[in-house]
């Protein structure tokens, strides 16, 4: 994977187009989710692509915790302000679109690197409709089929040690918290390295304009997801 064909640096800054951002999504992650289509009303960078970046940039850390505050748009230009251990993402007008805490040990061994940002993005693009739909079906809710909304809040992980070889993401369970039209969601995975769990991590998500749940429904969706998966065409 060459990241640095899915944003471009300026004045020490970073923008992501479109394109790049879609083609991400879809090329690396595997992610279909509408809000990353080029042409989409209400578009937003990849939360996978910033992570990705910021791993590129500065490396993997023992324990890591991202905090998506704002949905980047395309031609925004993000700049760091680091303090301590903290890492804000912020435009010109100084607003706040991702906070990242890094503690322990850090590593920019790019075997490490490189693998854990493919394995935790591809883990990370099948949320649906592989874990989500389970999840959303055990407790009698979905989102709405018409404008789906699935953001993403924020991403933690803990490594007790930071191997010098590709790891692997295992899931390790899901919940869901209703909370009206709203739910937030928490899934939990391993970090393995060479089949031995090596540390833990949770991505959590926001859903909106739930409603009670319908098989039939549900299934046609999924089928369109996988229909418009199915005939995409890499790049290039």
């Amino acid at each position: 994977m060459k990241l640095e064909s899915y944003f471009q640096e300026s004045d020490g800054g970073i923008e992501f187009s479109r394109q790049q951002s879609s083609d991400f999504a879809k090329s690396v992650a595997g992610d279909f989710n509408p809000l990353h289509d080029p042409d989409a009303r209400r578009f937003c960078v990849p939360g996978d692509l910033l992570f990705a970046v910021f791993l590129h940039r500065h490396g993997v850390f023992e324990s890591m915790h991202f905090d998506f505050q704002n949905m980047v748009d395309s031609g925004v230009r993000l700049t760091e302000q680091a303090s301590g251990d903290k890492t804000v993402l912020s435009d010109d007008s100084n607003r706040e679109y991702l906070t990242v805490i890094s503690a322990g040990q850090p590593s920019t061994d790019a075997s490490l690197v490189s693998g854990l940002t493919q394995a935790y993005v591809q883990f990370s693009g099948q949320t649906f409709p592989y874990l989500l739909v389970d999840l959303m079906r055990q407790h009698k809710v979905m989102i709405n089929p018409a404008r789906p909304l699935v953001i993403y809040r924020n991403m933690q992980l803990s490594m007790e040690s930071l191997p010098g070889t590709d790891v692997t993401l295992e899931f390790s369970g899901a919940d869901l918290i209703s909370e009206g039209k709203k739910a937030t969601v928490n899934l939990n995975f391993a970090i393995k390295a060479a089949d031995v769990q090596i540390g833990t991590g949770q991505k959590q998500m926001v859903l909106g304009g739930l409603r009670p749940y319908e098989e039939e429904v549900m299934t046609a969706l999924v089928e369109e997801y996988q229909s418009i998966k199915t005939g995409y065409k890499q790049p290039g």
